[in-house]
């Protein structure tokens, strides 16, 4: 792909992460941080202890992330799919359980960067099953399951294109 063509790619990621809310904004940056070791979370992000505790268990729950990349399974069969449907339910369930993911845009466009892109065939499905457990409120359940779209559930294929932009951290002092 040519430079123009990837710098459109790169706007059109822009663009949609801009589309979310800052809720959603600070949160996939920071599971970004989290979860490939890009930054210091705690130094970054925490602001009070909650948010201290709410990291020190992001950096629990997102443990599995390593072995999920490496392991993901065939998407034309069953083999290994147990194990790696199950712990990316779980990781996807700790995430939508903080209520700072609205969407499955938001999860999506997360967990593209979390897992690569040969992890989208795996998204709706994991994203459906963890917003429908019972740990999520049932509004929230409503508007997560509410928020895939017929599309989205029912694509026939997905690009192998691995995400460009990767939103970081920026210092209001420094900009």
């Amino acid at each position: 792909m040519g430079q123009t063509g990837t710098a459109s790619l790169t706007i059109n990621e822009l663009r949609e992460f801009a589309s979310f809310s800052p809720c959603e904004q600070r949160y996939i940056k920071r599971s970004i941080d989290v979860g490939l070791g890009r930054q210091d979370a705690f130094k970054l992000w925490a602001r009070d202890p909650d948010e201290i505790a709410s990291i020190r268990s992001q950096y629990v729950a997102y443990q599995d992330l390593k072995s999920l990349r490496s392991n993901l399974p065939d998407e034309t069969c069953l083999d290994g799919i147990e194990d790696f449907m199950g712990k990316l339910v779980r990781v996807s369930a700790f995430d939508l359980a903080q209520s700072r993911i609205a969407c499955f845009s938001a999860y999506r466009f997360l967990y593209e960067r979390l897992l690569g892109a040969k992890a989208r065939p795996w998204l709706p499905s994991a994203f459906c099953s963890a917003a429908a457990l019972p740990h999520i409120a049932p509004h929230q359940r409503k508007e997560l399951l509410h928020s895939i779209s017929e599309a989205a559930a029912t694509a026939p294929g997905w690009s192998e294109r691995e995400p460009v932009f990767f939103p970081e951290w920026v210092d209001k002092e420094a900009a």
